[in-house]
């Protein structure tokens, strides 16, 4: 992996940045993007842009160059809830905040994107489990994995997959007090088949393998911990 290039979009903090460290470790020259300016380790090359933005976007791939892997780890906070309750300007928000910035973050790669390449998208499983309370995450994240398949039959032989977490303790949680969260993850933990909450380590193992592996490719793997076959 020493010749290798990676951008991840999103890669300062959560399972981006947990990404970005794996692959550093495994040899790869990696360009993490994150939307406001946070310190990051020195093996890591930062950019500050917002990943919805055509031109801010467009003007980091510029500076990276040739791009052998692209990893898009953008999330946003919005979309929960009851749909009775859920404010449509919200969602709206939300997709602009998650779907769209993927959707932009790919065409402005496109042209660097070496052939023998990948993208790897990061959706949820909440876009395919019945979890209510998440219709509004389930169309966000059930719109970005509805893209791998097609995606990697037009864009072959570049390589297209998705990566499907479940519950992971990332910073995404950090709005809920430290105490309500732990008691919610042991609660969540009693009914994953796995009996665990992942960690932001345990799924960039999975986008990864996705990123890197030249036989993987039209492929949403599901890194859940089981939550799809529970009853959460």
């Amino acid at each position: 992996m020493t010749e290798s290039t990676a951008l991840v979009v999103g890669g300062t903090s959560g399972i981006g940045l947990a990404t970005a460290r794996l692959l550093r470790r495994r040899g790869a020259t990696v360009h993490v993007v994150g939307r406001t300016e946070r310190p990051v380790e020195p093996e890591l090359i930062a950019h500050w842009a917002d990943g919805g933005d055509p031109g801010q976007i467009a003007a980091v791939v510029d500076k990276v160059g040739a791009i052998d892997w692209l990893v898009v780890a953008l999330s946003g906070a919005e979309g929960a809830g009851p749909i009775a309750d859920l404010d449509v300007a919200t969602l709206r928000r939300a997709f602009d905040g998650k779907f769209w910035a993927h959707l932009t973050t790919v065409r402005a790669a496109l042209p660097r994107l070496a052939p023998t390449g990948s993208i790897t998208l990061i959706g949820a499983i909440s876009a395919r489990a019945a979890m209510p309370g998440t219709a509004g995450l389930a169309a966000i994240n059930g719109a970005i994995e509805a893209m791998v398949k097609p995606l990697a039959a037009e864009l072959a032989p570049i390589r297209v997959n998705g990566v499907s977490p479940g519950l992971v303790d990332t910073p995404w949680w950090s709005a809920i007090p430290e105490e309500q969260r732990r008691s919610y993850f042991e609660r969540m933990a009693e009914r994953l088949p796995t009996r665990r909450v992942a960690t932001a380590e345990d799924v960039a193992e999975v986008v990864a393998l996705a990123a890197t592996n030249p036989n993987l490719t039209g492929t949403v793997l599901e890194a859940d911990g089981g939550a799809r076959l529970a009853a959460l």
